[in-house]
């Protein structure tokens, strides 16, 4: 059986913040945000304003950090205890959101520990005190529509991806003047994560018939737009904030594979921006899952415009089109060309390996893996050997 779902509303277009005003008969609205940016861009009072003028009292909680912690998310999921909100409304990047989501769900379930709902699909219903609102500032994460939630536990080094439908937004809002504020790296790390996106829920073994669509269109439309959003095109970064939400509908229902794993785990270890991560280990993990959905490859090729005749040939340059975006955007091909130290990796790589395997995104992934195996994926990517097993 499939199951397919998104947020009810989704807004989108440049001043789209002003939809708000459609949670006209709510009560108190607690707004989630992380640094300074959206702040300093003048987003965060907008978004207050149109709360206040929809007849909602309001509070900020401001600060959240990028990889929020454990201990970020109870100690807001307390705030919003104290001021009893009906709608929760997350703006800004990845962090933010992803922490708002994981508030909600402690907010909403104070007897809850961490370990209760670590483990996919096992949150408790949600919406009896507040509903969701979220706006993403970057293009990327695709988190105002998803099912995820990506929590680090620094105290053992490992970063926890909550997945259950319960925190799938009931609104998102895509206000498009928003990323235009991002600065090129971020704009090069949040393309390449959506494109791992859309790459990963076409293959992956639960694909269905109304994720294919989505992903094969955020793959064109990444293609056609992410560079030229990299070098500040006001109305590419406006596609690609578009692309990136497509990806994440995509994904959210038919999952992520083992580029995502790593990813969670190399993040939470090496500390490289997550998507940076995901753009390194892509091409490595193409060549290893090849094997198991080859043709699948070779659509996304086709997709994307890639000369080959062959599923092999098709297959080999989309892997090689990776590596050149990864290049004209200032991406490393390897981790040791991040600059990750040798001894570092040595030390961690059993570990990282053993936990990405347990990672939930590992599940869906289309060809299986082992502790061993994952090893010898994470060392390729590591030295920029390839993957030939």
């Amino acid at each position: 059986m499939i199951r397919f779902t998104l947020p009810r509303d989704l807004y989108c277009g440049p001043g789209a913040i002003e939809s708000l005003k459609v949670l006209k008969g709510h009560q108190k609205a607690i707004i989630c945000t992380g640094g300074s940016s959206m702040r300093r861009g003048g987003f965060l009072q907008k978004t207050e304003k149109v709360l206040q003028e929809a007849g909602l009292q309001t509070q900020i909680m401001e600060g959240i950090e990028p990889d929020p912690s454990i201990e970020t998310v109870f100690k807001g999921a307390a705030v919003m205890r104290k001021f009893q909100p009906d709608v929760i409304v997350a703006i800004g990047g990845g962090s933010p959101i992803d922490a708002a989501k994981a508030m909600w769900i402690f907010y909403e379930n104070p007897d809850k520990t961490f370990d209760d709902i670590k483990e996919p699909f096992t949150l408790p219903k949600l919406r009896r005190k507040a509903i969701f609102v979220a706006i993403p500032s970057t293009s990327g994460t695709a988190t105002e529509v998803t099912s995820f939630s990506v929590i680090t536990d620094y105290a053992t080094g490992i970063k926890y991806p909550l997945a259950d439908y319960e925190i799938t937004p009931d609104m998102a809002v895509l206000d498009t003047d928003l990323p235009v504020t991002m600065p090129k790296k971020l704009t090069a790390h949040t393309g390449m994560d959506a494109l791992t996106h859309a790459t990963e829920a076409y293959v992956s073994q639960v694909h269905n018939s109304f994720t294919d669509p989505l992903a094969l269109q955020a793959v064109s439309d990444i293609f056609d737009c992410l560079l030229a959003s990299y070098q500040g095109d006001r109305e590419a970064r406006g596609k690609m904030h578009m692309a990136q939400c497509l990806a994440g509908m995509a994904f959210s229902n038919a999952l992520l594979g083992i580029t995502h794993s790593l990813a969670h785990k190399i993040g939470a270890v090496f500390h490289v921006p997550h998507g940076c991560c995901n753009a390194i280990l892509m091409p490595y993990v193409i060549q290893y899952n090849a094997k198991a959905c080859l043709s699948r490859y070779a659509d996304i090729a086709r997709t994307a415009g890639l000369p080959g005749r062959t599923d092999e040939q098709l297959t080999l340059s989309y892997e090689n089109a990776i590596r050149k975006m990864n290049r004209a955007m200032d991406i490393p091909f390897s981790f040791q060309e991040y600059g990750v130290a040798e001894q570092l990796f040595l030390d961690k790589k059993k570990s990282i390996a053993h936990y990405a395997v347990l990672d939930p995104c590992t599940g869906p992934n289309p060809r299986a893996v082992n502790d061993e195996i994952m090893e010898r994926i994470l060392t390729c990517a590591y030295y920029g050997t390839s993957v030939a097993f």
